[in-house]
């Protein structure tokens, strides 16, 4: 058994870590669907494993060097490329408000992302006072550290920039995904409060 297929079965084998991805962190193995018919566009499959609460799908590219990718496809047309094995791409997941991080990232400024993301971690705790148990709750099921956000927000950066050529995510007839990078470094409507 890899080693994404040994975290798979312990999130769908452990209702409450399953549970909690799916509440707090919007990765659902459930919704595995939400990723068919997507394959990248050098022509590699796709693995769907789990999506989100809006359409978008979390998928497993092909191996490499002993790893297996992880990429986002969201369901209004961007991807990215988030880590390069599973463990890392749920590090991320449970410890950074990564969506947001990266659609406020200034076109992948990392001096950006990292702002964005001190103001989405206080928003965070404001509507979750609960989040660091939770993380902590699903690193330790899952055999996972909890890193600090700053660390994570420069995995992420780093893997998001290497998106293109090899992880743009295709459809079946052929159209493009979007690179994540949003251009904004803060929202649009009175920023930052």
């Amino acid at each position: 058994m890899s080693p994404s297929d040994h975290l798979l079965e312990l999130i769908r084998s452990t209702p409450d870590i399953r549970g909690l991805l799916r509440m707090s962190f919007e990765f659902d193995v459930e919704r595995r669907q939400c990723g068919d018919g997507l394959r990248l566009a050098t022509g590699g499959t796709l693995e769907p494993i789990a999506g989100d609460c809006t359409g978008g799908a979390y998928l497993l590219c092909a191996e490499v060097a002993g790893r297996r990718p992880v990429v986002f496809a969201s369901s209004d047309g961007v991807c990215g490329l988030i880590a390069d094995d599973l463990a890392g791409a749920l590090e991320i997941v449970i410890g950074l408000q990564w969506r947001d991080c990266l659609g406020f990232s200034g076109g992948g400024d990392l001096e950006v992302m990292l702002a964005s993301a001190q103001h989405l971690e206080r928003y965070l705790a404001r509507d979750n006072p609960q989040i660091v148990e939770e993380r902590a709750r699903v690193a330790a099921g899952l055999s996972l550290r909890v890193v600090p956000v700053p660390d994570l927000v420069v995995r992420l950066q780093e893997a998001a920039s290497r998106t293109e050529p090899h992880y743009v995510v295709a459809t079946d007839d052929g159209d493009l995904y979007g690179v994540a990078f949003g251009e904004y470094s803060e929202p649009q409507l009175g920023g930052w409060c």
